[in-house]
């Protein structure tokens, strides 16, 4: 017979154990599903990095991730408005495929041939990216226009894009291929030259940290000045070299990336540098492209959490009867949402056409499912009204390392949309569930 009875100082202990837990998590303030996140994430790496015989957690395979996942986490922190407001947006991989195609031609045909800019011109890239601007800005308008003014449903409206973008992208050039792009333009897309190098990537670290540091105290004067309830100190200092040691080791891990040796013996060669006998070390540091997705981050974290547009996106999609009623203008709101989200789609166009050398057909194939999943993935409620950048900017490096990791595994493609499929609909249904207890 079982015995069913408990015991008291083992049940005392696991009460503490808890209560334990919840004064740090209210004393820190730290979002339970964040960490929860970051905890997968964590978990996925290390049995990543056992299944691939120590590949995964190498400088070379984490700098390259990072590059991989700037363009899919600077839509998706677009696509967390769009879901916020109750939206979807599917057209996102389309159009980053029709902006870069006509991006590129832009460089290689257009300026050259009918505006007379010799190759080489520092305009071009410029100009390029203006017109990239431009037409996301258009896409995005067109959209928002359909769905906010002629109550189009916004998965019918996107869906068309999906395949008139991706039509379009071929029209461009009749399905042609545009190479090389502008020199100047492929810095975006990373690699060696596309890199800061070690000395900026440790001054920009540095910024970073003391950033971190003057964000945290001058929350706490705000705190002070409206009288809320303060964080402890021993909290404010954990949380802080906390931050800047993850900002520390990630400027540490992309110095440990070396160029490749035939590039830098070229570097040598043309510098009249001697090249040691053991080799030259150059690092790459932090990748332009990393650097772009950290700005954008930056920048919609401040319009979401600190501007009178952005409290009046999350007022809509709470309850847009409610803010209709308050007097916020929903259907500008939405409209401005997708030409925001057209502007990020150009910026991930760049970067990818950029990494390629090329405009392709295929640029941006699947995207808006990567952007969608990082954007729930990291906490964005399908149900609107909840939902961080930093949440889908993680969710896209989850689903990036996730992608990654099966690629060095050797995993068929079809396995990987497979897998990429079943952890969308893991995290709705967890979400699903968090929403029901709260």
């Amino acid at each position: 017979m079982t015995d069913t009875t408990s015991n008291p100082q083992l049940d005392t202990a696991r009460a503490s154990e808890l209560g334990a837990v919840a004064r740090f998590l209210k004393a820190t303030e730290i979002d339970t599903r964040m960490l929860g996140m970051i905890g997968a994430l964590l978990i996925i790496w290390i049995g990543l990095h056992i299944l691939s015989g120590g590949l995964f957690l190498t400088p070379r395979n984490l700098w390259n991730l990072s590059v991989q996942t700037s363009a899919v986490a600077i839509m998706a922190s677009g696509m967390v408005l769009v879901i916020v407001m109750r939206n979807i947006d599917l057209s996102v991989g389309s159009a980053e495929g029709v902006i870069g195609m006509v991006m590129g031609f832009a460089q290689v045909h257009f300026l050259v041939r009918f505006v007379g800019l010799e190759l080489g011109n520092p305009w071009i890239w410029v100009l390029a990216l203006l017109i990239g601007l431009a037409l996301g800005v258009l896409i995005g308008a067109f959209q928002g226009f359909v769905i906010a003014y002629l109550e189009v449903p916004a998965f019918i409206v996107t869906l068309g894009g999906l395949l008139v973008w991706r039509g379009a992208a071929w029209w461009v050039t009749s399905g042609q291929t545009v190479a090389p792009l502008d020199a100047t333009f492929q810095l975006m897309g990373g690699g060696p030259a596309g890199s800061i190098g070690a000395t900026w990537s440790w001054v920009v670290g540095v910024v970073a940290c003391l950033a971190v540091v003057f964000a945290l105290f001058n929350g706490r004067m705000q705190r002070k000045r409206f009288r809320f309830p303060l964080r402890p100190i021993w909290a404010e200092t954990l949380m802080g070299a906390v931050t800047c040691a993850i900002i520390l080791g990630a400027v540490w891990v992309a110095n440990s990336y070396p160029w490749p040796v035939g590039i830098v013996n070229r570097y040598a060669a043309a510098n009249n540098i001697t090249v040691p006998e053991g080799g030259l070390f150059i690092a790459h540091g932090i990748a332009i492209p990393v650097l772009m997705a950290i700005a954008v981050g930056l920048v919609m974290t401040f319009i979401t959490n600190r501007t009178r547009f952005g409290r009046y996106v999350f007022a809509i999609g709470g309850n847009p009867e409610a803010a209709n009623l308050a007097g916020i203008n929903t259907r500008w709101i939405t409209m401005k949402v997708f030409m925001i989200m057209g502007v990020l789609a150009t910026i991930a166009a760049a970067i990818s056409s950029a990494r390629l050398n090329s405009a392709t057909n295929a640029l941006g194939t699947l995207d808006e499912l990567l952007v969608i999943a990082a954007a729930v993935i990291g906490g964005t409620s399908l149900a609107g009204g909840s939902g961080t950048v930093i949440g889908a900017m993680l969710g896209a490096l989850l689903m990036q390392s996730l992608q990654s990791g099966m690629v060095l595994l050797g995993v068929d493609s079809p396995l990987q949309n497979i897998v990429v499929g079943a952890v969308l609909v893991i995290a709705v249904f967890l979400d699903t569930v968090y929403r029901k207890r709260v």
